[in-house]
């Protein structure tokens, strides 16, 4: 790299953003930090612009700017507070920003960065999901270039011949198969949220955990793929592969197969996003094949898990229908971990939302936050209704 590049991390305390801050520690000569953000996490969000000298710190939650001012005293990182003070560090020009707020809240941050028409590093699947398209038009608008941070995504992206997509017959996107993968349904219909967030490979937040364990995460992962790369609906795939060593592979119309491979560290594919188009050294574990052994594949049982025919279904409807599943999901997965409902319940919720909420297609940010908006209370509805 042969100068300083300036960053932004949104949400910069959760797994992503610390995995970030992490590389650009061990690579401080070749990045300046612009904007670091955090919803509520007041202290290490100040820990984490002391030690990275951020120009700014902006913390979600605006009752908390006091307690972030004196915590950052003497820092000579200035202090803000509130969704516009994020959209505002979301959109103020850095050379790469790391998108990684969790959930639809950072739909409006992300496309702002987006609208900058800089390098946006996507860790918000949420926010692709339930506005891809608006997204893509806003990237093309701007002339922002969107890297997938996201394992699978990256390694395709890795492999895709982005000049030639008429080359690529289909894109196969890898899953764990979760902690429940050999488990039948009575075992599952049991299932403790901490048995839920165990992930065997992968270390992550609770709700993504949750989202593996019943498979919604890759069927969100589809949703993803399909805006990301110019395929049709029915040219992405997925298959169970229990190692998580291949992340993703990319077939050709001459039956050649490219795949990425790695060890299941996040460093990785963020690593890939930080120095893109160049590559950057990590400290993360190298794959070794010799140990590893052997690699297997298996397709998904969608009887066990209904979740991914639920977001194979909304990504050929089309519209609103993603939108819907991913707030459906988010406030399922919220009351599961919450006690509230059984593990199996977490797709029915999802699947009576669609059912019951079938709204137009949003053709605005703000349309797209009232889908989510009304979704979640449906949701909600149907969670009291089936509360344990």
């Amino acid at each position: 790299m042969t100068q300083r590049r300036s960053v932004s991390i949104l949400g910069a305390t959760g797994s992503v953003g610390r995995s970030t801050l992490d590389l650009i520690e061990r690579n401080r000569d070749g990045y300046e930090i612009r904007a670091l953000t955090a919803h509520r996490d007041v202290a290490g969000l100040a820990e984490a612009a002391r030690r990275v000298d951020a120009e700014r710190a902006v913390i979600g939650d605006p009752a908390l700017l006091t307690r972030l001012r004196a915590a950052l005293a003497g820092s000579g990182t200035e202090a803000a507070a509130g969704e516009e003070a994020v959209l505002e560090a979301a959109g103020a020009g850095a050379d790469w920003t790391m998108a990684a707020i969790v959930g639809t809240a950072g739909l409006r941050p992300t496309m702002a960065a987006i609208r900058g028409g800089r390098t946006v590093a996507l860790a918000n699947k949420e926010a692709l999901v339930s506005a891809g398209h608006l997204m893509i038009e806003a990237a093309r608008a701007s002339g922002a270039s969107l890297l997938p941070v996201d394992s699978e995504h990256n390694a395709i992206f890795q492999c895709f011949d982005g000049s030639r997509p008429d080359a690529v017959r289909r894109i196969i996107l890898t899953a764990s198969g979760g902690p429940f993968r050999e488990n039948s349904l009575e075992q599952m219909r049991a299932a403790t949220p901490g048995e839920a967030i165990a992930h065997p490979n992968w270390s992550m937040g609770a709700k993504i955990s949750v989202d593996c364990a019943t498979l919604m995460n890759k069927g969100l992962e589809l949703i993803e793929a399909f805006h990301l790369f110019p395929l049709p609906a029915d040219a992405f795939d997925v298959v169970i592969h229990p190692q998580s060593v291949v992340h993703s592979l990319v077939e050709y119309v001459d039956g050649s197969v490219l795949a990425q491979l790695g060890s299941p560290d996040m460093r990785i594919p963020i690593a890939h996003t930080l120095a893109w188009p160049e590559r950057m050294a990590t400290p993360c574990e190298r794959l070794d094949l010799v140990r590893t052994r052997a690699l297997s594949f298996e397709a998904p049982d969608l009887d066990r898990f209904p979740a991914l025919g639920l977001a194979r279904q909304a990504l050929n409807d089309g519209g609103a229908r993603p939108a819907v599943l991913n707030a459906a999901n988010e406030i399922a997965v919220g009351a599961f971990l919450a006690g509230r409902i059984g593990f199996l319940d977490i797709a029915s919720i999802a699947a009576e939302t669609l059912q019951c909420y079938a709204p137009a297609a949003p053709a605005s940010v703000e349309e797209v936050l009232e889908i989510d908006r009304a979704a979640r209370d449906a949701a909600e509805a149907i969670v009291k209704r089936v509360t344990r």
